[in-house]
């Protein structure tokens, strides 16, 4: 089997300022957003990239713009409480941008039809916030559609349908939105956008609060960088099919995804649960079989990472590549569509033994959204050079996946774990398998307890252990790590162990 081409796989989002190359596109989704309404003009656009180019998103997937939001700086107190959406924005060409305002006023939010419940809105939001965050500005307002009043318009005044929505007794496709990415109700304006018959007019004026505001400086100060990790403690179990296992990982992708995570991890070779509906009792035969899964993994996991919104560490899968051999592989899939994988460098003597495994020979570091990561898996994290050679290109996380088939095994994993925390003041994460295959060769009994471990000194859990799951029963651990507190107590901690080597007498050598 040739070495698979990745790139073929990938799915690319990004989120991005507008060009002007992008117009034509926006023009041609508004149309689809919102029939009936007045579409933006050219005009409009340009005169938003010639006043205020930052504050003007969009989402960018393999190619085609599927999502936009436009925004602008005002003082809001200089506008009634009761403006109309031509006030605030100067009929649509926001002329009226000031870049000494104290709130970003935002004016359009809209996603493709046909790519909705991607969180594509989310995204768009979240790249308001940061803009906000790095302007040092007080806080988003927005005047935000009620899309379904008109369905409940006999029943309710807009105050009372505005509360059934709080209260969750309704949904409205933007207010509910909003309400979930953090915005408070200030009040209802009548006559917002006249020709916005769905919502009788009406609009919900709604703030969301820069809680990292300084009002004395415009200096931006880095209070917290919290990363949520989601660990999935997985059962190996008889399945039937493919579909089955899809069915299992998207229900574990959901839960991190609705937890919120950026990432969620599974364990090393979790795929073997497809040798249960095999029927190859060889385990070297088992193994050549389930390589042959490896597209439609790499497929089905691309697309939960992009439409659930979280950054799978793929746990590791057993992959044959051009050289005839086969590789214990563990993947990151982005949730931004983009692949990246580290191979397993040291190879256990069961794995040479039952399935003929080969090592792999880079540690890499991979840049993400919360910032550099690294992967080890199970046995690579019991060579403290392999951490220390991550840690030095710049990892703050490494990711094992692991498997281990007794509390021995398991232990050697988790002690090198917390010891490789300390050593080099970074965070780890462990997932690893239980359960049982009793048809399948080689892969009958599992041992763990995944966890969450960090560097042990006053700023960091009791302990080192951000949290852990229970010993040999299926579920998910949920745990933040902050990447701010790693800088600071890199710099001021009890002890420093990166800075204080001894470089004068031993230094490791990576010779690739």
């Amino acid at each position: 089997m040739d070495e698979l081409d990745l790139h073929k796989f990938e799915k690319k989002l990004n989120i991005r300022n507008i060009e002007h190359k992008d117009i034509d596109e926006i023009l041609e989704m508004q149309l689809l957003c919102f029939p009936g309404m007045s579409p933006w003009k050219r005009e409009h656009l340009e005169s938003h990239l010639t006043i205020f180019p930052e504050g003007q998103f969009c989402a960018e997937y393999d190619g085609k713009i599927i999502g936009s939001c436009s925004s602008l700086i005002i003082n809001f107190d200089e506008y009634d409480d009761r403006h109309s959406w031509d006030d605030v924005t100067d009929n649509g060409f926001i002329t009226n941008h000031n870049p000494e305002g104290y709130n970003l006023y935002g004016i359009e939010v809209m996603v493709h039809p046909e790519f909705r419940r991607m969180k594509i809105g989310h995204r768009l939001y979240e790249a308001r916030k940061e803009l906000v965050r790095q302007l040092n500005l007080k806080s988003i307002i927005i005047g935000g559609r009620i899309p379904n009043y008109h369905k409940f318009a006999d029943e309710y005044t807009p105050r009372e349908y505005v509360q059934e929505v709080i209260l969750h007794k309704i949904y409205d496709p933007v207010l509910s939105f909003q309400l979930l990415n953090g915005f408070s109700l200030m009040r209802i304006n009548p006559n917002y956008l006249p020709d916005d018959k769905q919502s009788g007019k009406y609009a919900t004026l709604m703030e969301w609060n820069n809680i990292d505001y300084h009002p004395k400086t415009n200096r931006f100060f880095k209070t917290s960088q919290p990363v949520r990790i989601c660990v999935v403690q997985y059962m190996m179990r008889q399945i039937s099919s493919f579909d089955d296992f899809a069915s299992q990982v998207e229900y574990f992708t959901d839960v991190a995804s609705d937890a919120g995570a950026d990432f969620a991890v599974f364990p090393e070779i979790f795929t073997n649960q497809l040798m249960s509906f095999l029927s190859e009792r060889s385990p070297s035969m088992a193994v050549r079989k389930i390589t042959e899964f490896t597209e439609p993994f790499i497929e089905l996991f691309t697309d939960l990472a992009v439409r659930y919104n979280v950054n799978i560490i793929g746990g590791s899968h057993f992959v044959a590549e051009d050289d005839d051999n086969i590789y214990n592989i563990s993947y990151l899939f982005r949730r931004d569509g983009t692949i990246e994988k580290q191979y397993k460098i040291h190879i256990t003597p069961n794995e040479r033994k039952w399935w003929g495994i080969s090592p792999g020979d880079q540690v890499e570091v991979f840049d993400t959204d919360c910032g550099k990561i690294a992967i080890q898996i199970c046995y690579d994290i019991e060579f403290p050079e392999l951490a220390r050679i991550a840690t030095d290109k710049g990892a703050k996380i490494i990711f094992t996946p692991f498997c281990t088939e007794d509390r021995q095994g398991y232990l050697r994993v988790r002690y090198c774990a917390q010891a490789r925390a300390v050593e080099n003041q970074i965070y780890t994460v462990i997932s690893g398998t239980v359960g049982n295959l009793p048809q399948t060769e080689n892969m009958d009994i599992q041992y763990a307890q995944s966890g969450i471990f960090a560097p042990s000194d006053f700023e960091f859990a009791r302990d080192g252990i951000v949290g852990e799951t229970n010993p040999n029963i299926e579920m998910v651990l949920i745990g933040d790590v902050d990447l701010e507190i790693l800088r600071r107590q890199r710099q001021s901690g009890t002890v420093n162990q990166l800075r204080d080597r001894r470089h004068d007498v031993y230094k490791i050598q990576y010779k690739k």
